[in-house]
């Protein structure tokens, strides 16, 4: 390796080479960014400004909205740039850095979600004891503790990435700096990198999913038992929101990190990504404020009253 020219920058192929195909492409992510910030914004002003919002659920909610808008901040902004450049390139630390948060955020919102579905379980299936077990302490050490696990995935998973060496090719077949394209750019043993990556992510995604399956069995047995159609229908319409965005960002983000390099494409790749990482921070706080009520009373009771500002 001593002949070899360590390289110091990636070039991002993106998901398309075409001039007039990455102009229409900008003007898509450029909305759909646009939408992301907006509505994530909109629903933790809602939230922060109803006092009938004040609850563990919307507490939750209104963080999940803003690890939403970091996590599309994260990958949008340089693929947009990327869209419009003659040179697509990026530093090696900056697409490390990038890596970094994308795992970050990535793991703390799947552990926000299990917390939100453990919010669900105890206000079901415990609601006697609901505000002794889901008190603003014990809610601040969940989202904390979503945080920290976070970083843990991230930090575990940059480290052994810092130890590679990158020699040629310099091309990512990726929009971004996600962990499994930067592995095969490696002119070093990656290996010991691959189990960790595997490792962690079925550690940490197999646990989040574990408790929020818990949590909806002890759910679903609690309706199960409810006699009322109606009683029944206004329970499931309490989860069905959640249930609607765990499946979209588990199931594309698990499959990415988790499959086979054998079955492994760059179509396939690109596309689990963009669900994830793009789609899913966009209609996340769309999902919620169509199928919650509350939420949609509380923006249009906003909207009303700054139309009474003017």
């Amino acid at each position: 390796m001593g002949n070899q020219t360590e390289v110091t920058e990636f070039i991002i192929l993106g998901l398309s080479n075409d001039p007039q195909l990455q102009i229409f492409l900008f003007l898509v992510f450029l909305l759909v960014y646009l939408i992301t910030l907006l509505s994530n914004l909109v629903i933790m002003v809602v939230i922060r400004a109803d006092p009938h919002l004040h609850t563990p659920m919307y507490f939750f909610l209104s963080h999940l909205s803003f690890v939403d808008i970091c996590y599309a901040s994260t990958v949008e902004p340089k693929m947009l740039v990327h869209f419009l450049a003659e040179h697509k390139t990026i530093s090696v630390n900056s697409c490390i850095a990038q890596m970094f948060f994308i795992l970050q955020l990535a793991t703390t919102e799947i552990f926000i979600l299990s917390a939100m579905a453990y919010d669900r379980y105890t206000a079901i299936c415990d609601p006697l004891r609901y505000m002794e077990r889901m008190s603003k302490e014990i809610c601040v050490q969940l989202v904390s503790g979503a945080w920290a696990i976070g970083f843990f995935h991230a930090l575990l998973n940059t480290v052994f990435a810092l130890k590679l060496h990158f020699c040629g090719p310099s091309q990512i077949n990726h929009f971004s700096c996600e962990l499994p394209p930067l592995l095969q750019l490696s002119c070093t043993e990656s290996l010991t990198n691959q189990v960790v990556l595997l490792t962690s992510a079925v550690i940490f995604a197999s646990s989040s999913f574990l408790l929020t399956l818990i949590s909806y069995i002890h759910i679903i047995s609690t309706v199960l038992r409810i006699h009322s159609a109606e009683g029944r229908r206004k329970v499931f319409s309490t989860c069905s929101s959640h249930l609607i965005v765990v499946g979209l960002f588990y199931l594309t983000g698990f499959l990415q990190y988790t499959k086979p390099s054998s079955v492994s494409s760059v179509v396939l790749d690109e596309m689990f990504s963009i669900q994830y990482s793009i789609l899913t921070p966009m209609l996340n706080p769309i999902i919620y404020s169509l199928k919650n009520k509350e939420v949609k009373t509380a923006v249009g009771k906003m909207f009303q009253k700054f139309k009474f500002l003017k």
